[in-house]
C-alpha cells in the first residue's frame, strides 16, 4: 500500500486505522475504541484499555524466544568500553529495581525523577518505573541543580534515580552535589534517593536517604508488571517554556504504546531483530521514543552511545559505530552531522569504515539545511531522510516513511505529514493559506495517539499555549509553508519569522543560502531591531576547519549570496565569523538569547546551554558591530 493510500485510508477512518495499528501490541484488556472526544477538545486515546509499557518493551519478546538477542548496546568511547545485555537479561534487571523500588513504597502514579547520563541503567531505571507504573520524569544528567529543583517542586517525586557522574570528554560532571544542592533547594523532598556508583566518581551518600544502586536492590522479591490504564501517564518531560518556568509533558500509555510501535516499521523501516541508533540522550524526547520505548517495543536492538560526534575521539566516531554494531537505521540531529562535516568537509573518515548495513540516515532537533544533506547524501549514499517533531508530538509529524514507501526527496523539505496528522498553514486570523505560502503551522485536532493531551497540573497552561490561538487546532508555534504536492516546509519558529519594512520573512529561508557557501560550516541568522525597518537579518558564520580564507571575503560573498537567491528585499548586510554558536546541549541554536543581546533587552541565562563562555564570545562579536545600538 503507497503512502497516498495509507494516509487516505487514514483519514477516512481514523478510529479503525488505530484499532488495526493497536493490534500490534500486548493488552491486559483490549481497548473497545480508539478515541475518546467526551472532553473535547481534550482528546484521548484507549482510554478503556489496560496495559503495561514495560511489558511490552521487554518480557513479551523473552516469552516470545527471543530472550537472547541483545535489547540494549552500550558504546562508551570515553570510557573505551562496550557491552551488550540480552532481553532476558534486561527483564531480570528491570524486574529487580522495581521490586526494590517497590519494597520502599513506589506504586503506580508516583512520580520518580531520574539524573543520569548515557548508561544502560537510565533506560532501566525509565522501564522499572513503567513496570510498576510510577510516573518517570527523566532530567537531563549535569543539568543545573536550580533547574533540577524546579522540577522537583513540580513533580513531586517520591523518589530521584541519579548516577554518581557523569563524563565529557576531559572531564567528570559530578552529579551527586548538583542532587544534593537540588533537594536542598526545593521545598518538595523525597522520600529517598538510589544512586548508581560509578567507577570514574563514587559519591558520598547520605545515611537514611541515599541508597547505592546494587546494595538498595539485594535480596529483594523481583517486581511483576502492574497493568495501568489507557490515558495513565507514562511520563513528564519538562521542555523550556516561554516564561521560564518549564512545561512539563504528559505522556499517556497506551497511545504511547500503539504509535511509537507503529513508526518503527513505517518511517524507520526496521523490524524484531534489527540494531537501530539515535544518537541522542535520555534527556530529550529522542532519548524517550527512540532510544528507550520504540526500539524495545519494537523487538530491536537498541544503542546507548556516552560520547560525542568529534572529539572521542575524532569525527568518524559515528561510522565506527555503525559500523560494528551493524546498525541499520541511524537518526542524528543536524548540529551533530553539521560538527562532522566542519572537522570533515570532504567526508574521508567514512572511507575508513564498513557501512554497507547501514539503509537510511533520520535528522530532526532543528532544521536541516540542504547543504548537510547533500554532503550526507554524496558520502553515505542511503536516503536521508529529514523528518520533523517535537516534544509535545513525542513521534514524527512529517516524514518520508520509508517502510510504506521511499517518496521522492525534496531537500530542506521534511517530506510529507504522516497519518494521524491533518497539517495546514494558518494566517494570523487561522484560516487556511494557498500553497507555497508562509504561515503558522498547526494541526487539525485530535492529535494522533502518542501525542501530548495536556501539561502535568497546568491544564490552563496547556490551553493557552496550545489551543486557544487557534482553535480546532494544536499550534505547533513553527512556521512554513506547503508546496502543490502536498510538502511541508519548515522555515523557522514563528518567531523567527522577521519582518523587514512590511515583507515576513525566514531566517530559515536566509541560513539556507548562508550554509550553501563553501566556507560555512555551520550559520545562524537571527532578526534584530532597526529604527527604519523595523527589523534587519543578521548573520552569524562558523567557517570549515582548514578554511584560511579572509573573514571579510566570506562575509562580502554571503552577503551577496543572500542578495542574488533572496533579493534585495532582504535587506541583508549585516554578518560576522564566529568560532561557535551558542547551543542548547541538544544541539538547538539558541536564537532568541543572541536576539535579546542584539538588542540590549536582558536575558536569563538558558539552562540548558552546553557552554555559557559562547554567549561572552557572541556579545563581543555583536559590539564589534556597533551593537547593541545606542
Amino acid at each position: 500500500m503507497s503512502y497516498q493510500e495509507t494516509y487516505a485510508r487514514w483519514k477516512s477512518d481514523p478510529e479503525a486505522f488505530w484499532m488495526e495499528a493497536a493490534e500490534a501490541i500486548d493488552w491486559v484488556e483490549k481497548p473497545s475504541r480508539a478515541l475518546s472526544a467526551e472532553r473535547a477538545p481534550l482528546y484521548e486515546w484507549f482510554t478503556d484499555a489496560k496495559v503495561n509499557t514495560c511489558w511490552n518493551a521487554v518480557d513479551r519478546h523473552v516469552e516470545a524466544g527471543r530472550g537472547d538477542q541483545l535489547a540494549v548496546i552500550h558504546d562508551s568511547p570515553i570510557t573505551h568500553s562496550t557491552k551488550g545485555i540480552t532481553y532476558r537479561e534486561l527483564r531480570d534487571r528491570v524486574a529487580s529495581l522495581a521490586g526494590a523500588l517497590r519494597a520502599k513504597g513506589v506504586e503506580k502514579g508516583d512520580r520518580v525523577i531520574i539524573y543520569m547520563p548515557m548508561v544502560p541503567e537510565a533506560l532501566e531505571a525509565m522501564l522499572a518505573c513503567a513496570r510498576l507504573g510510577a510516573i518517570h520524569s527523566v532530567v537531563f544528567g549535569g543539568f543545573a541543580a536550580n533547574e533540577l529543583a524546579v522540577r522537583i517542586d513540580d513533580a513531586k517525586p517520591k523518589a530521584i534515580i541519579a548516577a554518581s557522574c557523569g563524563l565529557e570528554p576531559g572531564r567528570v560532571v559530578h552529579y551527586k552535589p548538583l542532587l544534593d544542592a537540588a533537594i536542598d533547594q526545593a521545598t518538595h523532598k523525597p522520600a529517598f534517593t538510589v544512586i548508581f556508583q560509578r567507577e570514574q566518581e563514587v559519591a558520598k551518600l547520605i545515611e537514611g536517604r541515599d541508597f547505592a544502586w546494587h546494595t538498595f536492590q539485594y535480596g529483594v522479591e523481583p517486581a511483576e508488571c502492574v497493568p495501568v490504564e489507557g490515558d495513565h501517564p507514562a511520563y513528564i518531560l519538562y521542555t523550556s517554556g516561554t516564561t521560564g518556568a518549564p512545561k512539563g509533558v504528559v505522556r499517556p500509555t497506551a497511545g504511547h504504546l500503539v504509535a511509537l510501535n507503529w513508526s518503527m516499521k513505517a518511517i524507520y523501516n526496521v523490524e524484531a531483530g534489527d540494531v537501530f541508533w539515535a544518537a541522542s540522550d535520555v534527556g530529550w524526547v529522542v532519548g524517550h521514543s527512540y532510544i528507550c520505548y520504540a526500539p524495545l517495543i519494537a523487538g530491536c536492538t537498541t544503542i546507548v552511545f556516552e560520547g560525542k560526534p568529534v572529539g572521542t575521539p575524532d569525527a568518524g566516531t559515528f561510522w565506527r559505530v555503525i559500523q560494528n554494531h551493524r546498525v541499520k537505521s541511524f537518526f542524528t540531529a543536524p548540529t551533530a552531522l553539521r560538527a562532522i562535516k566542519r572537522e570533515d568537509p570532504k567526508g574521508e573518515l567514512i572511507g575508513d569504515y564498513n557501512l554497507k548495513g547501514l539503509r537510511a540516515l533520520y535528522l530532526a532537533g532543528e532544521r536541516a539545511d540542504p547543504d548537510t544533506i547533500q554532503w550526507a547524501q554524496r558520502h553515505l549514499g542511503v536516503p536521508v531522510v529529514d523528518h520533523w517533531w517535537q516534544t509535545e508530538t513525542g513521534w514524527a509529524i512529517a516524514a518520508n516513511p520509508l517502510g510504506i514507501e521511499e517518496l521522492p526527496v525534496k531537500i530542506g523539505s521534511p517530506s510529507v505529514p504522516m497519518p494521524g496528522y491533518d497539517v495546514q498553514v494558518l494566517d494570523e486570523g487561522g484560516h487556511p493559506v494557498p500553497a507555497g505560502t508562509l504561515g503558522a503551522i498547526a494541526v487539525k485536532l485530535p492529535l494522533p495517539p502518542g501525542t501530548l493531551p495536556t501539561l502535568w497540573n497546568a491544564e490552563e497552561r496547556f490551553r493557552k499555549s496550545y489551543l486557544n490561538h487557534f482553535p480546532g487546532y494544536y499550534e505547533t508555534g513553527d512556521a512554513g509553508y506547503i508546496d502543490e504536492d502536498g510538502y511541508l516546509y519548515i522555515m523557522a519558529r514563528t518567531d523567527d519569522v522577521i519582518n523587514v519594512a512590511g515583507h515576513r520573512l525566514s531566517t530559515g529561508a536566509m541560513e539556507e543560502v548562508l550554509a550553501g557557501h563553501d566556507d560555512v560550516a555551520e550559520c545562524a541568522v537571527i532578526g534584530v531591531a532597526d529604527e527604519l525597518k523595523g527589523q534587519l537579518p543578521m548573520g552569524f558564520l562558523c567557517l570549515n576547519k582548514g578554511s584560511n580564507r579572509p573573514h571579510g571575503e566570506v562575509v562580502k560573498e554571503c552577503v551577496a549570496r543572500v542578495r542574488d537567491q533572496i533579493g534585495p528585499v532582504a535587506a541583508f548586510k549585516l554578518a560576522t565569523v564566529v568560532d561557535r554558536l551558542p547551543k542548547t546541549r541538544s544541539g538547538k541554536i539558541l536564537r532568541g538569547t543572541m536576539v535579546k543581546i542584539a538588542d540590549g533587552e536582558p536575558y536569563k541565562m538558558p539552562a540548558t546551554i552546553d557552554d555559557p563562555a559562547i554567549l561572552d564570545e557572541i556579545t563581543e562579536a555583536l559590539k564589534a558591530m556597533g551593537y547593541p545600538r545606542g
